[in-house]
């Protein structure tokens, strides 16, 4: 594989490690334009320097003399701020990683499909909240997307691009979280550290609460609506709690498709590198014997409402799916700060999609005013949950945190 470029955006979160670690791992392989984060610029710099990237960006303004200051004498250029962001994803890299979490990765993401980019995306709340928008621009542009998370590269993977009239379902698996077991009563309970430790996937805090809550995995089928020329009826999703099985597809004659591997981010991040080849990874490999069984089973949706409210989102359309993604941040924003309880994420979600009436969405404006109103909307679900007049602005700050 020639040498070539590439942007992380989103650099210091757990997609963003990984992508790094395979970078370092080919030197020669790689050269690296740009790094982005939102805050944390210890992790930035050093990583910047460890790939001798060419600009550092920190999504936060006032970050940004501190980044200047750990870069001093590197060469690398530092910049901050939101439209710095949009800059790096439209600097001349041929691949981009976006890894941003929330919806903040919105505008650079969108920014690099319509400079033509291929496109690694981890950034599932981009597609949910604005994939129409998306995918007309990569068509205009001639982007790329490739999908980084494992279901969706598995899919990828197996799925018959030429024929997809051979498709006749996409069956997305879940590990079924924490509390996969646990009943209504003990969720009530449930800490946000209890909350964050996944039994199978090592991921950041706003991701691992949506996966306890199996959001996440509502969450990914609405991207897979996206990223694949399917209907909402062709799309399920299965609890397998072993991880090892990352999708299936279903074709016309019967066949089942399915893409196994151990789970490591790396392994679909390399291939969303390399494509449409293959490289080499440090990941584990499969041991069938060792796993000895795969075990199945249908998702609850009574114990996990979160998945029934973004299949719902989901076969709405428009604008349902972008309210239900800001409210879901706002809530696991508001879990993580300890104002809320766990089961109140999914209560806080329904009670915002109620009361903010979903519509088209045509433009990028519009999708930014929707999830501001959406954002608004959860706030005061939060603090209609009994909290204090200053707790929602805690969340608030929280959910800036988290994205």
């Amino acid at each position: 594989m020639s040498r070539r470029t590439i942007t992380v955006l989103g650099a210091t979160g757990s997609v963003g490690a990984s992508t790094l670690d395979l970078l370092m791992r080919a030197p020669d392989a790689w050269a690296v334009e740009a790094l982005t984060a939102n805050c944390d610029v210890a992790a930035l710099a050093q990583s910047a320097r460890a790939v001798n990237a060419k600009l550092a960006v920190v999504a936060d303004e006032g970050c940004y003399a501190a980044l200047k200051d750990a870069l001093a004498g590197t060469g690398i250029e530092a910049a901050a701020g939101k439209a710095a962001l949009c800059d790096a994803a439209k600097r001349p890299a041929e691949i981009v990683v976006a890894a941003i979490v929330g919806a903040a990765g919105l505008q650079p993401t969108l920014a690099a499909v319509e400079r033509g980019a291929t496109l690694a995306i981890a950034n599932k709340e981009t597609l949910v909240c604005a994939g129409d928008l998306v995918r007309a621009a990569a068509v205009r542009s001639g982007a790329v997307l490739l999908p980084v998370d494992s279901e969706h590269n598995a899919i990828f993977q197996v799925f018959d691009h030429a024929h997809p009239e051979r498709v006749t379902r996409i069956i997305v698996t879940a590990s079924g979280g924490p509390f996969r077991r646990s009943t209504a009563d003990e969720m009530r309970h449930v800490t946000p550290a209890q909350a964050c430790t996944h039994p199978v996937w090592s991921m950041g805090a706003k991701i691992s609460v949506d996966s306890a809550t199996l959001m996440n995995k509502g969450l990914e089928l609405i991207e897979a609506a996206h990223l694949f020329p399917v209907t909402p009826d062709q799309l399920e999703v299965i609890v397998h709690p072993q991880s090892v099985v990352h999708s299936f597809v279903e074709y016309i004659d019967g066949s089942m498709l399915a893409q196994l591997g151990s789970p490591d981010m790396r392994t679909p991040i390399a291939y969303c590198l390399a494509y449409p080849e293959r490289m080499a990874t440090p990941s584990a490999r499969l041991d069938l014997a060792a796993v000895a069984r795969l075990e199945f089973e249908a998702p609850d949706y009574d114990r996990f409402p979160a998945l029934g409210l973004a299949t719902d989102a989901l076969r709405a359309g428009g604008s349902a799916p972008c309210i239900l993604n800001a409210a879901n941040e706002v809530a696991v924003a508001a879990f993580l700060a300890g104002e809320i309880g766990f089961l109140d994420i999914a209560a806080i979600v329904a009670d915002t999609l109620s009361r903010v009436g979903a519509g088209g969405v045509a433009s990028l404006d519009e999708v930014v005013a929707i999830d501001s109103a959406a954002r608004r909307a959860a706030l005061a679900a939060v603090s209609r949950r009994g909290v204090s007049a200053a707790k929602p602005r805690q969340a608030a700050a929280a959910a800036r945190r988290q994205a």
